[in-house]
């Protein structure tokens, strides 16, 4: 199944999404925060709440965005390392310089990346998130194939 919701049929859903989030990546945190009324954050900790039991030391991170669940991720324990994959630079760049202004570049790596063809081996993370970004999927059965390609046997996403 391939969607392409946008104007531009002849540009793709995944070109159209990063160059809309590449638009808005210095206003997105405030924009989120902002228009949800701070749900997002009560979101976020959920989600990763949900977690907990499993200890994860390794997360992978389906549109990371500016970064902020792969931050919140680091509470769960001390060994969490999260790799964050996103399809737009500007949103990366903006979760970057937070990592860098928080000290957590040591346990966050950042990496331009489509959720339908990750860069990784098989069974390589104790849990996969994606947020809010399944509905920007393209090919949102070879994006749910490819998170449980790289998911360890047994671990959750």
């Amino acid at each position: 199944m391939t969607v392409v919701p946008y104007k531009d049929d002849a540009a793709g859903k995944k070109s159209q999404v990063a160059q809309m989030f590449n638009s808005i990546a210095g206003k997105y945190d405030f924009l989120n925060h902002f228009l949800s009324a701070g749900t997002d954050i009560y979101w976020r900790r959920k989600a990763v709440n949900q977690l907990k039991e499993l200890r994860p030391t390794r997360i992978l991170d389906i549109a990371t965005g500016t970064a902020d669940f792969a931050i919140e991720s680091l509470r769960l324990s001390p060994e969490t390392q999260v790799t964050g994959v996103d399809i737009s630079e500007g949103m990366l760049e903006v979760g970057r310089r937070k990592l860098v202004d928080k000290g957590l570049s040591h346990r966050i790596q950042l990496e331009l990346g489509d959720s339908e063809s990750l860069p990784f081996p098989d069974n390589h993370f104790d849990a996969v998130t994606a947020s809010f970004g399944v509905r920007n999927f393209e090919n949102l059965k070879q994006g749910l194939a490819e998170m449980q390609r790289v998911l360890r046997p047994g671990a959750k996403w």
